[in-house]
């Protein structure tokens, strides 16, 4: 990282990425994606990994003081299995590809969630079809199901810190009332970012740049959760949903053309 010396843009790109950790785990998920490419725009990608990391745990320090009751422990137990399979694929791949494949990955990450989450909006439009009674039914997810979104959110975590949408997407499927979403996700990122900790460190991505730098974005990912809570309950959850999806798929497309230069 080469000391902590970033120009005045490099700054509030930066201090804008932890604000949107903030504001992502306490509303909004899907802002996530705008730190992952604001830290991998400034920051080799690969070392970026980690630093999102750190600022991600402290989000979700804050997450689950808020939500912590709200969670689905026989959930979790079924989920975090799969993960740790998940997250050590991801810290092989890293382990071979240089830092311009690592900003491609970054971004097919990104889009990709951009995907899941345009066909989250869709099955939820057409929810209604299938009768209230119908959406509020709590689904018995499959044990495929489970053991492939554990997977799945281990690498896309480990490469990308883009699990969100995939744990989103298993969560809406088998129809989570909201607080028991909201508690479940603030857990499950909780206990996945830390057991991420030991593969970036032996990855030698954990460098002590990257924790000085933690430090100096942490009062922004703190504003950020408060920003978060209180714009959650401004801002109508449908033009949250829009804005995060232009912000998801601005972020892939910049970093794309990023890697192309």
């Amino acid at each position: 990282m080469g000391g902590l010396e970033f120009s005045l843009l490099g700054w509030i790109v930066l201090a804008s990425a932890a604000l949107a950790v903030g504001i992502a785990k306490t509303s909004i998920g899907g802002l996530g994606a705008l730190a992952v490419a604001g830290f991998a725009m400034f920051i080799p990608a690969r070392e970026s990994t980690a630093a999102v990391l750190l600022i991600l745990i402290i989000g979700d320090l804050v997450a689950v003081g808020l939500y912590r009751r709200s969670a689905d422990w026989s959930m979790l137990r079924r989920l975090l299995p799969a993960v740790l399979p998940g997250i050590a694929v991801g810290a092989v791949v890293m382990a071979f590809i240089d830092d311009r494949t690592m900003t491609v990955l970054i971004a097919v990450c990104i889009l990709v969630a951009f995907g899941i989450q345009i066909v989250m909006r869709r099955r939820k439009a057409r929810a209604p079809a299938a009768g209230p009674a119908a959406a509020n039914v709590p689904g018995r997810p499959h044990r495929a199901a489970t053991v492939g979104t554990g997977l799945a959110a281990g690498f896309t975590t480990m490469v990308a810190n883009a699990a969100g949408p995939v744990m989103a997407l298993y969560l809406l499927a088998i129809r989570a009332e909201k607080m028991r979403f909201v508690g479940t996700n603030a857990w499950y990122f909780l206990i996945v970012n830390v057991a991420k900790v030991p593969f970036s460190a032996g990855l030698g991505l954990m460098s002590t740049q990257t924790l000085w730098l933690t430090l100096a974005l942490a009062p922004a990912v703190l504003v950020g959760t408060w920003l978060g809570r209180r714009l959650s309950g401004v801002l109508p959850q449908r033009r949250f949903e829009q804005l995060t999806l232009t912000a998801s798929l601005l972020a892939g497309v910049v970093l794309l053309a990023r890697a192309a230069v």
